[in-house]
C-alpha cells in the first residue's frame, strides 16, 4: 500500500511528461469548444504541456465520453462533460459505460443560461408570443437544438412541459449546424447555448427572446427570464465540467483539479467568459461528484415526463 501511494505522489509531481488529450463531445466551434480552448491554453501554460483539443461530437456526448472510458486512468485523457453526461442515462437502454461509475470527477467548470431564440421573419419577440404563436399552430413549428437530450433539448421540453405548447425538437449534432438553418430560416426557433449566438443576436440576424437561467445573464442583460416571461419556476442552466477515468490517482486528480481551479479564478478568465453568458465555477472534486448525482436525478423526471429516448442523431 505504501509503495502504491509513494507511486501515486511521484506521478503526480512528474505530470505531465507529455501532451494531455482534451476530449471535447461536441463540434469545434460551439459553446463547449470555446469554454475548451479558452482555458486548456491557460491550464498548459501552468502545467508546462499543451493540452490538445479533440472534438468527438455526435451521440449527445456519448462517443466522446466511450474514448475516455476506454483510455488509461493516468491522467492524460480528460473529458470535458457537459450537461448530456447527466441526462444520457435516463434516456439510453444501454450505454457502453456508466455515468457516475465509469468517471472520476474533477471540478465543475461553468454554469450558462440557454437563450430561446427565432429568426426575424417569425412575429414574435417575446416567451409569451412564441407560447401564443406555437398554440395557435400546433404540431407545426420547429425548433433546433444541438442534439438530443442535451440542455438545450431539455431546456425546450421543460417549455413544452409547463406551458402545453406543441412543438417538434429538430436535434442537430451541436449548434454550429442548428445555427446555419436557424439563420437559413429553415428553423423557426432554436434553444441555444449563448456563446455562438451572440454575434448573431447584437447584429439583428437572430431575434433573442429570453434566457433559461433563474437571474440574467450579465452578457445581454436587457433580455428577460423565461420565468418573468410568464412561466413562473422555470429554469434549465447548462454546465460543464472535467472528468478523468475512475481509478485515476486522487494525487493526480488533485494535481489536475489545482490548475484548473486556479485559471478559473483568474480574473482575465473570469471576465472573458462573463461576456461570452458563462459563469465559471470552481469547485472539488467531491462537491462536482455529488452535482452530477443531482443532475441525473432533476432530469431523470423532466426525460420520463417526455417520453425522450435515445439519440435521434
Amino acid at each position: 500500500m505504501l509503495a502504491l501511494l509513494c507511486l501515486s505522489s511521484v506521478s503526480a509531481q512528474d505530470y505531465p511528461n507529455r501532451p494531455v488529450r482534451y476530449i471535447v463531445p461536441q463540434a469545434a466551434g460551439g459553446s463547449s469548444d470555446t469554454l475548451a480552448r479558452m482555458i486548456t491554453h491557460r491550464v498548459g501554460e501552468g502545467l508546462g504541456r499543451q493540452l490538445v483539443v479533440d472534438n468527438r461530437p455526435g451521440a449527445t456526448g456519448i462517443i466522446g465520453a466511450e474514448v475516455v472510458a476506454k483510455a488509461n486512468p493516468d491522467g492524460y485523457t480528460l473529458l470535458q462533460a457537459a450537461t448530456s453526461h447527466a441526462t444520457n442515462p435516463a434516456m439510453q437502454t444501454k450505454l457502453p459505460y456508466d455515468s457516475v461509475r465509469d468517471f472520476a470527477p474533477i471540478s465543475l467548470l461553468s454554469q450558462q443560461p440557454n437563450i430561446f431564440i427565432v429568426h426575424p421573419s417569425l412575429p414574435v419577440r417575446t416567451i409569451k408570443e412564441l407560447i401564443a404563436y406555437v398554440r395557435a399552430k400546433p404540431g407545426q413549428l420547429n425548433y433546433g437544438s444541438s442534439g438530443t437530450g442535451g440542455s438545450q433539448h431539455l431546456a425546450g421540453e421543460l417549455l413544452k412541459g409547463l406551458t402545453g405548447i406543441d412543438m417538434t425538437h429538430v436535434p442537430y449534432k451541436g449548434s454550429p449546424p442548428a445555427l446555419v438553418d436557424l439563420l437559413a430560416g429553415r428553423v423557426p426557433i432554436m434553444s441555444s447555448t449563448m456563446p455562438p449566438v451572440l454575434p448573431h443576436i447584437k447584429t439583428g440576424k437572430v431575434r433573442a427572446l429570453a434566457v433559461t437561467s433563474a437571474q440574467r445573464s450579465a452578457a445581454l442583460p436587457d433580455v428577460p427570464t423565461v420565468a418573468e416571461s410568464g412561466v413562473p419556476g422555470y429554469e434549465a442552466i447548462a454546465w460543464q465540467g472535467l472528468l478523468a477515468l475512475a481509478g485515476t490517482p486522487k494525487a493526480l486528480i488533485a494535481r489536475i483539479n489545482a490548475e484548473f481551479v486556479k485559471v478559473l479564478k483568474q480574473a482575465d478568465i473570469v471576465a472573458k467568459l462573463n461576456e461570452q453568458g458563462y459563469e465559471t465555477v470552481a469547485s472539488t472534486p467531491e462537491w462536482f461528484a455529488s452535482y452530477i448525482r443531482s443532475e441525473i436525478a432533476k432530469w431523470s423526471k423532466v426525460i420520463k415526463a417526455s417520453g425522450i429516448k435515445g439519440t435521434e442523431s
